[in-house]
């Protein structure tokens, strides 16, 4: 039996931080108490030396391009990253090559996942105009939701037929997760900048074309969809501060039925950016103004915004240096979403619980994840440890991430994560990965 002893952390979970220890056997935390005694069968003794010790973040958005686009970005080099950035846990999207549209397709990919991933997984089914047959096949227990593109995607992901979007929601008994933008919008949108600057459109144009306007849109046509038919929606990385009033912090998290997430990057960045990071934070949705950035800092504090993830979404220096309309939305993110969280820490913009709350708590809440999110005995050991005093920069040597750049590159973060339990196993230790992690498919008490 391997056994591990954290000693002197500071542990932050469930709204409070207090000193303590905490003792794991094999996957599982056995103990948490002020002080527990060093014991000789005791495999592994960490002292944290007033570190802080944080249930690892759940990522309930991810991209990592496998199969079909591994040029990019694989389960398992992204998953490795994810470790490295504090996540234990993520749900990956349906939007590869092929789509993970049918119930064999999405098998395959836990089946990649269980043999190279470096962290739990799950994944999302994707839905489209025409496999209503297969969402209805799915069964709630053993996969993570049902994704819907309501906005432009890949292949024939966008689901834009009326009908069926209705039919899907009345239907399906899964949570049903949706990337918000009107198609309509911007296309019109588009056409006109088209027209006025041809191909060479100025990157800051990006939240004009996918505006404000087209995510508004679409979000409240899908809450209003999710309250005519009961539903259980949570709406992805919104972007914006107008769309912040269509979600209620009236209920606690397992009694609501319209659920919302914010990303880091949405966090971070505004539009200013754009003039230095130019196609790097090229996003769907776009990265938007600073009054936007400021509606979400204030709906994620008060309860109406639920959850933090990434949208991790890796693309080439080569694809992504291309013009504005051949350079492809999205960019990596797992590695560093928690550090730059803590660099909000130090701003005095959230206190460490709230980071643990939206991070691992309302994730495993909201999709109803079995034995973990928490710091809890009986439940899985995926903890980080974090030395808020430790300056590093991001820089290539660094990074990661397969596609080997980040939007982060020369950001100096006042924090570092030294070390990352998956089930137990010290799996990444200051910018080296020990042993080999044991992930598990993750389950669900639905």
């Amino acid at each position: 039996m391997k056994t591990v002893l954290i000693k002197n952390a500071k542990i932050v979970n469930e709204g409070v931080i207090k000193n303590g220890d905490v003792y794991i056997e094999n996957d599982r935390i056995v103990e948490i108490e002020d002080s527990i005694s060093v014991k000789t069968s005791i495999t592994q003794v960490i002292d944290a030396e007033g570190r802080y010790l944080l249930p690892g973040m759940i990522d309930d958005q991810v991209h990592f391009r496998e199969p079909g686009l591994t040029h990019k970005a694989t389960i398992e080099t992204e998953s490795r990253a994810a470790v490295a950035g504090g996540i234990t846990s993520f749900i990956e999207m349906p939007n590869t090559v092929p789509q993970a549209t049918t119930i064999e397709k999405l098998e395959e990919k836990f089946s990649i996942a269980k043999k190279t991933s470096w962290a739990n997984y799950s994944f999302m089914f994707g839905g489209t105009n025409d496999n209503l047959d297969e969402i209805l096949k799915v069964d709630k227990n053993k996969v993570a939701g049902l994704k819907l593109f309501l906005g432009s995607s890949t292949g024939n992901m966008l689901v834009d037929n009326p009908e069926v979007l209705e039919e899907i929601f009345s239907k399906t008994d899964l949570l049903i997760s949706v990337h918000c933008e009107d198609e309509a919008t911007i296309k019109k949108n588009l056409e006109e900048y088209l027209s006025k600057y041809g191909e060479d459109i100025p990157i800051e144009m990006h939240p004009k074309i996918r505006s404000g306007e087209a995510c508004y849109i679409s979000s409240s046509k899908a809450i209003e969809l999710a309250k005519k038919t009961g539903a259980r929606l949570h709406v992805f990385h919104l972007s914006t501060e107008k769309e912040t009033h269509l979600f209620s912090n009236k209920k606690k998290l397992s009694e609501k039925k319209i659920t919302s997430e914010v990303c880091v990057h949405h966090l971070w960045f505004t539009d200013k950016d754009y003039k230095t990071k130019g196609t790097k934070i090229k996003w769907n949705p776009a990265v938007k103004s600073q009054k936007d950035q400021d509606g979400l800092w204030k709906a994620l504090l008060d309860g109406r915004i639920d959850v933090i993830a990434t949208d991790h979404a890796p693309h080439t220096l080569e694809e992504k240096n291309n013009g504005y309309t051949k350079a492809p939305s999205g960019g990596p993110l797992v590695q560093h979403a928690l550090v730059a969280l803590f660099e909000m820490y130090h701003k005095g913009k959230i206190s460490l619980e709230k980071i643990v709350e939206k991070t691992a708590h309302n994730p495993a809440i909201l999709f109803q994840i079995k034995d973990r999110g928490y710091i809890r005995e009986g439940y899985k050991a995926d903890l980080v440890l974090v030395d808020l005093v430790a300056p590093w920069s991001v820089n290539k040597d660094n990074i990661f991430y397969k596609c080997g750049w980040s939007p982060f590159e020369g950001t100096a973060f006042k924090s570092r994560i030294t070390h990352t339990f998956v089930n137990g196993v010290l799996t990444y230790h200051n910018f080296k990965f020990p042993n080999r992690s044991t992930p598990e498919r993750l389950t669900f008490n639905r």
